[in-house]
């Protein structure tokens, strides 16, 4: 049956298209109606369990009455009282929990708040390639135009400032970054860290550092609200998602000076009525686990990385050392014309999807990005799949 809409959809919304990862589940749930056993190895979506006690604080609080009303939007003071030790104790960072610290359903909402509050037509954003696609799908929804800067394997994954510094920035606004890296698993430098503060100072750009890869197999935490001025210039996203396995729960939230924190809110007050108490409750327990929670998680990580390793050695990929976080990141072969190519060979032949570094921006062309939010059966099975196959990996 045809179908014809009545209204057309805004001018808008020719700037981005559906999520990558949206249309390829869908590709893969038919594969899986059909038959197909798909190993699933790329996207990042935790599959272990929370914390007992933190999804009992959800149960208990579903539990009492009077609990499940509108919440306030700047979230409960014991949530923002939390993140606020939170971030003193791994971060070494303290923030004024009632004018420091904004709770948001999830980071990639913050995302979309950041940009409507300070982005508008003829308004610019740096956004790194390659990155998380929502910087620039979100950039380009404000209306506003999306520059990428380049990151480079020979550079350690971080901008080149000094050849920024030599263009036209008076129309930027904001520059995204994101250490430990997605999808290039580069960490943290204070260093660069720093140099990124006195670009920002010198230019007036607002620094948005999106961190929720902190406690994922990289042994050095690192906030950019750490370090000296950054209060000045930067916001900093963080989230439960991956570290506390919440990915579903959908908490986050964003630090920084309090005048940045009321723009943002202004703009988030008109598009949610809070978040749920027993969520907010959840979350503050989630907040107050030990070191070892985080030790525990990292010590299954570690497990399917080194497997993770051995695919991508049997692909044929090269693997930079020193990454961090919850994927792998490797460069594909150069019998094959690119990561895209390479992607579509195993699904087609083995039936294991992998995510092609293109999705990422066009630096990320001939990478391929393994996830960890598999079990170790998974990773064995992919390689089993892979010395069995017609297919000839091996530059």
């Amino acid at each position: 049956m045809s179908w014809t809409p009545v209204v057309v959809a805004a001018s808008r919304m020719g700037q981005v298209e559906e999520y990558y990862f949206s249309r390829k589940l869908k590709e893969i749930a038919r594969l899986r109606e059909t038959g197909n056993v798909v190993i699933n190895l790329g996207i990042g979506s935790p599959d272990m369990d929370p914390d007992p006690e933190v999804t009992e604080a959800l149960a208990a609080s579903c539990r009492q009455s009077g609990v499940h009303g509108y919440q306030s939007y700047s979230g409960q003071p014991a949530l923002r009282q939390a993140f606020a030790r939170w971030y003193q104790t791994f971060f070494s960072v303290e923030l004024h929990p009632d004018k420091e610290i904004l709770p948001l359903m999830g980071s990639k909402e913050g995302i979309m708040h950041i940009s409507m509050a300070w982005l508008e037509s003829g308004d610019e954003a740096l956004v790194p390639d390659p990155g998380y696609p929502a910087y620039a799908s979100v950039t380009r929804l404000t209306g506003a135009h999306c520059r990428t800067y380049r990151l480079e394997e020979g550079r350690r994954w971080q901008a080149d400032l000094d050849f920024l510094a030599c263009a036209d920035l008076s129309r930027v606004k904001l520059m995204w970054l994101n250490y430990p890296n997605m999808p290039t698993g580069a960490p943290a430098d204070p260093g660069y860290f720093a140099d990124l503060i006195q670009f920002a100072l010198q230019h007036g750009i607002l620094l948005v550092h999106d961190n929720p890869y902190a406690f994922v197999l990289n042994p050095k935490p690192l906030s950019l609200l750490s370090l000296p001025g950054a209060m000045e210039v930067a916001l900093e996203l963080n989230s439960l998602s991956k570290a506390h396995n919440l990915a579903g729960w959908r908490i986050g939230m964003v630090a920084g000076a309090e005048g940045y924190l009321t723009e943002i809110l202004r703009f988030r007050s008109n598009m949610d009525s809070g978040m749920f108490h027993g969520l907010q409750q959840a979350a503050v327990r989630a907040l107050e686990l030990p070191p070892s929670w985080y030790a525990k998680l990292n010590e299954t990580y570690a497990c399917r990385r080194e497997k993770a390793e051995e695919v991508m050695k049997a692909l044929g990929c090269q693997v930079a050392p020193g990454q961090v976080g919850m994927f792998l990141w490797g460069r594909v072969p150069t019998r094959f014309a690119n990561a895209w190519d390479m992607a579509d060979a195993l699904l087609d032949e083995t039936r294991l999807f992998i995510t092609p570094g293109g999705i990422f921006g066009e630096a990320g062309t001939h990478y391929l990005r393994i996830s960890l939010c598999s079990p170790v059966q998974d990773f064995r099975e992919a390689l089993e799949r892979i010395r069995q196959s017609n297919l000839h990996f091996q530059p």
